[in-house]
């Protein structure tokens, strides 16, 4: 059964927002495989960082539609252009969510912190001089230093003091990103974390990663660093082996089950 998602035609632009691309597409590819456990998750509170021209926070919205039940949406961009555009892509879709002219989520860490039960984000991934990061206009949307992890590094912080405890994080990464490395971060924090979608294209390999909070994982990290200030690898080598085995098979989706 298709579901709706946001239609190109209808998607707005501006010479400086970025335009929905094969990374916006596995994003929301992965939402979609994932649709029937987002909607047994039930999230109040959904948020897009770095919405660029909408297509993603709209596909949410109109893929969880009147079953969402009341949910809200929050999406945020650096790129004041990209504000714009996105409400033009959201009228266009006759969809609603609250759009903040911000740099990832300053000023509304203390308004949604442990509030959010859906966080998407497509981060600059794209390695790059340090000094490209942050610029204005477009390069904002894929500048991501070096290895493409400056702008990464800097939301999972975020991330972790948004989410709820029921909250779950889709994150768009890239090969050159190094996410073994990323996940074995959060799985410091008590993340546990899967692959959801996997893209190779002629320019790059894409992986949807999916984060959600585990008791489980958070109390062995605990014990471990208490005992002997190592941390557990078998979560982190789980989702190397995909990475490596899905960039084998060369393009191929992940079926979700319950997280």
């Amino acid at each position: 059964m298709s579901y709706k998602i946001a239609q190109i035609r209808l998607v707005s632009s501006h010479p400086e927002v970025y335009q929905p691309c094969d990374d916006s597409f596995a994003l929301v590819d992965a939402l979609l495989s994932d649709r029937n456990n987002l909607l047994e998750l039930k999230p109040m509170l959904c948020m897009e960082v770095g919405c660029g021209s909408g297509y993603v926070i709209t596909s949410l919205m109109l893929m969880l539609g009147e079953e969402a039940n009341g949910a809200q949406f929050i999406a945020t961009d650096i790129n004041h252009h990209a504000i714009r555009v996105t409400q033009e892509t959201m009228e266009s879709h006759r969809v609603y969510a609250e759009l903040i002219n911000t740099d990832v989520a300053s000023g509304l860490e203390n308004r949604l912190a442990g509030s959010v039960d859906l966080l998407v984000v497509n981060p600059p991934y794209v390695p790059t001089p340090e000094d490209e990061v942050g610029r204005e206009g477009i390069a904002s949307a894929w500048a991501g230093g070096e290895n493409g992890r400056s702008v990464i590094d800097k939301i999972l912080p975020v991330a972790e003091k948004l989410l709820s405890r029921r909250g779950w994080l889709y994150m768009v990464t890239l090969t050159a990103n190094n996410p073994s490395q990323i996940c074995r971060q959060m799985m410091k924090k008590g993340y546990a974390s899967k692959i959801v979608v996997q893209r190779s294209t002629v320019e790059e390999s894409l992986h949807i990663i999916k984060f959600w909070k585990d008791n489980d994982i958070e109390a062995d990290t605990n014990d471990t660093i208490t005992n002997s200030k190592a941390v557990p690898l078998g979560i982190v080598d789980s989702v190397r082996s995909q990475i490596q085995r899905l960039s084998f098979w060369g393009s191929s989706d992940i079926n979700t089950t319950t997280n």
